[in-house]
């Protein structure tokens, strides 16, 4: 099995992928007996096997220090988070760099739902797989 397979194979999964759809309260009202509920992504089961794999690849390459994707990514000149990460030239990064987007994005989704929507809507994701595949 090639090093980033658990990865790439989603190529093209993804390509023909729903991905997820946003899910919207249109029932609730917003009072104390009917509260609204925050929007959310509901992933479709392929982004979401996706999404463990990126874990997993993270924890059986520890030699790739994706815990610190953040410096990884400030290292090599990509700070400003998500919309920084859509405008990057990613046909001249290293796997590290690669591997330490993916990351960012798969972790941002904690702290700003649809992150990981938007970056495979926008096929930031999708080239960042890409690119792994041709570093493989």
């Amino acid at each position: 099995m090639r090093q980033f397979e658990i990865l790439t194979k989603y190529i093209p999964m993804l390509r023909e992928d729903h991905i997820g759809e946003w899910v919207i309260d249109q029932e609730n009202d917003g009072t104390a007996e009917r509260p609204i509920q925050m929007p959310f992504v509901h992933y479709s089961e392929t982004v979401q096997r996706f999404i463990e794999d990126v874990y997993t690849f993270a924890e059986q390459h520890q030699e790739m220090e994706l815990t610190r994707y953040r410096e990884i990514l400030k290292e090599n000149g990509i700070e400003g988070g998500l919309n920084d990460i859509e405008n990057v030239d990613i046909s001249n990064l290293n796997v590290q760099c690669v591997l330490a987007l993916i990351m960012g994005v798969v972790r941002a989704e904690r702290f700003c739902e649809g992150s990981i929507f938007n970056s495979f809507k926008s096929g930031t994701m999708l080239k960042c797989l890409e690119r792994l595949d041709c570093l493989e």
